[in-house]
């Protein structure tokens, strides 16, 4: 934080494997997956680190680290002069030979993280959310309750409750009654019953509190070391635990339409919605706001270029791309090539992928360098993509890195 105020050191946990966004993280962490053209899912939540005033933060890592860890260190640099720093976290099995438990288990294999920097609290987030966030609304009144954790939480559906941790509310609406993790029929709350609070991820600890937790975490043969899964319910059950409502965040230069956006992009059918809330003519999630910037680095690349009557609408077309066909409702990354011909519909498109002329690709999602032949198609028919390829429960199809295609 800015001198004078609180000190708070970022864990942001990016040690997960991503099963669920298969073949795109099949070579790279789920945190370093590309979205909206230019970003990692990592860029996100440092982006609302850094714009909140928390300046010092390790990104804990795992799992097929080496984009990640590359995205970070090149991207992510921080004033030495000032003592801030955005630095990757590798499992350095500090507790014996053995990668982490879970990430309770992450973080406590990192206490000398906390140990080395004495902050009064501790923000630990989650690493592949799309959204935008000030945490120091949330620090705030992380402070004025004395809560030992703050969990923040966002309504949704309770027919989705089985997919996220769900806060069960006291009556003052603030102090955690419960906390049950992926419950398949919880109660709803008492304004809207068929609503839960879902857990983003984020979490705000006091750091005694978060150091005890782990402790006694650790000690715990049963548990399976996990933040949402060990850390809160136990937290919980000491009266501990403290919820701050997502909707009442702002941030400048949010619009009515994006503000309170949040999305776990955790599976293929997610991470394509995403994409297509991106392209709207009133986006539901606005990536132009400047006055809460996501920042990324997408190298030193020529603008997009448009010839041979190439033309594109409803789209994010980055720099680098060459669009000689047709592009609609799509998100194309950095030196995308799209041929004479070519028509690309409703697809995500990651870097260097080119679609060869005459070719056809709709509802898709091509990871990096993917090569489309000339006449190829994809999203055309049902039958022999799901034998060539990933298709999700939604319909969605994805080809991992460098995937060939017939």
């Amino acid at each position: 934080m800015r001198r004078g105020g609180p000190s708070v050191l970022g864990i942001v946990l990016a040690g997960g494997e991503g099963k669920r966004l298969m073949p795109l993280t099949a070579d790279r962490a789920k945190p370093a997956v590309t979205f909206g053209g230019t970003y990692r899912l990592v860029d996100f939540v440092l982006s609302n680190l850094v714009n909140g005033d928390i300046l010092r933060i390790c990104v804990l890592t795992q799992y097929k680290s080496h984009s990640l860890d590359r995205h970070v260190t090149t991207t992510w640099r921080m004033s030495s002069l000032l003592g801030n720093y955005v630095t990757p976290v590798p499992a350095q099995q500090r507790l014996g030979p053995r990668w982490y438990l879970g990430s309770a288990d992450a973080i406590l294999q990192s206490l000398n993280l906390i140990h080395d920097e004495q902050p009064e609290y501790v923000a630990v987030f989650g690493a592949d959310h799309v959204y935008r966030m000030d945490p120091r609304q949330m620090l705030a009144q992380h402070i004025e309750s004395g809560a030992g954790v703050t969990v923040a939480g966002i309504r949704v559906p309770r027919s989705e409750s089985s997919a996220f941790g769900v806060i069960t509310p006291g009556s003052d609406g603030q102090t955690v009654e419960r906390f049950l993790e992926k419950p398949t029929d919880p109660p709803g709350l008492a304004d809207d019953p068929e609503c839960v609070f879902a857990s983003m991820g984020n979490y705000l600890f006091t750091t005694k509190a978060l150091v005890e937790a782990l402790q006694r975490d650790a000690e715990d043969g049963n548990s399976v070391h996990d933040m949402g899964g060990s850390i809160l319910p136990q937290l919980t059950d000491r009266g501990e635990a403290a919820l701050y409502d997502f909707s009442a965040n702002h941030v400048p230069g949010e619009t009515s339409r994006d503000q309170g956006y949040w999305r776990d992009v955790g599976t293929l059918d997610a991470y394509y919605d995403a994409h297509m809330d991106l392209i709207a003519e009133r986006p539901a999630f606005n990536l132009y706001n400047r006055q809460w910037p996501i920042y990324t680095h997408s190298g030193q690349l020529s603008p997009a270029r448009f010839n041979a009557g190439g033309m594109a609408s409803e789209s994010i077309i980055s720099a680098g791309c060459l669009i000689r066909g047709q592009v609609t409702r799509s998100v194309l990354s950095p030196g995308v090539v799209v041929d004479p011909g070519a028509v690309v519909q409703g697809s995500v498109l990651h870097d260097n992928v080119h679609v060869g002329r005459g070719a056809v690709v709709r509802g898709a999602v091509l990871d990096k360098n993917v090569e489309v032949p000339p006449g190829a198609t994809i999203g055309v028919n049902p039958e022999r993509d799901a034998e060539l390829y990933t298709v999700s429960k939604g319909g969605v199809i994805a080809l991992g890195k460098g995937q060939r295609v017939p």
